[in-house]
């Protein structure tokens, strides 16, 4: 072959690399700027084209469990020497509480006049009821309700050894954590009888103290009326109002709240669960 035709072959070979080039080119652009690229031709046979090693980025350097820093390990709460009373927050906010459940007969009647009202509250629980009442703390955990630890079986504590407030408490965690999803940060004592090591085993179990600022004494079954005139006579911002949802007939305790509710909403109040600061 002659010295021209192989320079002018030679050229025609470099002007269909340049194109291809090109074509490859204006395809990432597009999908950059949004536009709507043309099918690239076959590729040309050959080895695969050698990528250099990507440089380290941010992403590389996260771990495996997710992006972001590390997550701390929750903080255990401080050793008090008495329960909390109240709720700090803004406005005309207030905690309603009901102890000694769950109980069949009772609670979901609480629960149906909470969600129709679309408000969250607290339960602390005693572990043997729940036991026997999973699906009443799983529904719980459903529509946003705060279950805390209320001991297994309601004991007086200031009358057991160490290791059976542990216990009280470590079973109704435990039982709480398999029924509700996780284990409780509150606790309250039985009869609102405290002691030292109440308060440290709960401090140890990750839980915090609370106690109420208004207590129904439903539990004496004093009638509907009467247990809606004590809430409302006590509330007010921070309150924290003591009912029962177990423990004895809370038929009385189930009608006060659907009087209630509705008339604490209407003065403006909002009922609400408290916020951790050690988590």
């Amino acid at each position: 072959m002659k010295k021209d035709q192989l320079l002018t072959r030679r050229r025609a070979l470099l002007a269909g690399a340049v194109a291809v080039g090109a074509a490859g080119t204006a395809g990432v652009v597009a999908l950059a700027t949004g536009g709507t690229p043309e099918a690239p031709s076959a590729p040309a046979a050959g080895a695969p084209p050698r990528h250099l090693p990507e440089k380290p980025s941010a992403y590389r350097l996260q771990p495996l469990t997710g992006y972001g820093p590390p997550r701390a390990a929750p903080r255990r709460p401080p050793v008090r020497h008495e329960p909390l009373l109240r709720i700090s927050g803004r406005g005309r906010t207030m905690v309603l509480t009901f102890d000694d459940g769950p109980d069949p007969r009772y609670t979901p009647g609480i629960l149906d006049t909470l969600r129709e009202y679309d408000v969250r509250a607290m339960f602390f629980v005693c572990g043997e009821m729940a036991s026997y009442n999973k699906d009443l703390l799983a529904r719980m955990a459903d529509e946003g309700h705060v279950v805390g630890n209320h001991t297994w079986s309601h004991p007086l504590l200031t009358k057991l050894r160490r290791g059976q407030i542990r216990s009280e408490m470590e079973r109704t965690s435990d039982v709480i954590e398999e029924a509700y999803g996780e284990r409780p940060q509150w606790f309250r004592a039985p009869y609102g009888a405290w002691n030292r090591a109440a308060f440290q085993l709960g401090a140890e179990l990750g839980m915090e103290p609370l106690a109420w600022t208004v207590d129904t004494l439903d539990w004496t079954t004093p009638g509907t009326g009467t247990i809606v005139d004590r809430v409302e006579s006590g509330a007010a911002p921070g309150v924290v109002v003591l009912s029962h949802d177990a423990g004895g007939d809370r038929s009385q305790s189930v009608r006060a709240l659907r009087r209630y509710l509705p008339q604490l909403l209407d003065s403006g109040y909002h009922i609400t669960v408290p916020r951790r600061q050690y988590t």
